[in-house]
């Protein structure tokens, strides 16, 4: 596995690298030694903000974790991503995805202690049609919503915009 780490607005110490190697180098056992891990420290005021993105055939397994220290925020994101990667797993299984450029074979073929599964308990149908990012946005605010599902009118695709930290919108659009 190789760990990546980047520092925004903080200087990276030797003590936080150790750190970050240390903690995610527990994830190791599931992963193949050419996968990539992303890490991104960074401090904004107070907060202790700690970004992991492992990109795994096609899906991405991410975690982003604040608190006020960075070392106990660290830690947090080593567990959720470890919870990540235990319910992916269940996943990969019971679809039978070819996984094994990632995933080193002992973690799929290992028995899990929380079988989650993914049960979808609603189901909802709307007319979409074609409109600016801009006004999906609006849309989306007058809904209440953290995200929006529309037909683009400029390019006709189906995007989806949806509301970031700091009263800011992303879009995503379909890459073919």
């Amino acid at each position: 596995m190789k760990i990546n780490i980047t520092g925004r607005n903080i200087e990276l110490t030797d003590g936080l690298r150790a750190a970050v190697e240390d903690k995610l180098g527990k994830l190791e056992k599931y992963f193949t030694p050419d996968t990539e891990v992303y890490v991104t420290l960074s401090v904004e005021k107070e907060r202790q903000k700690v970004e992991v993105t492992i990109p795994a055939k096609g899906n991405y397994i991410r975690s982003e974790q604040v608190s006020s220290d960075m070392y106990v925020t660290i830690d947090l994101v080593e567990e959720v991503i470890e919870r990540q990667l235990k319910k992916y797993r269940t996943k990969l299984v019971t679809k039978q995805q070819n996984a094994a450029s990632v995933f080193k074979r002992e973690f799929l073929e290992e028995q899990s202690d929380e079988e989650e599964e993914i049960r979808i308990i609603r189901s909802k149908k709307f007319d979409m049609k074609p409109m600016y990012p801009e006004d999906a946005c609006v849309q989306m605010e007058l809904l209440g919503h953290d995200f929006f599902v529309f037909i683009n009118a400029e390019t006709e695709d189906v995007n989806v915009v949806y509301r970031r930290q700091g009263n800011t919108y992303g879009l995503i659009e379909p890459e073919y």
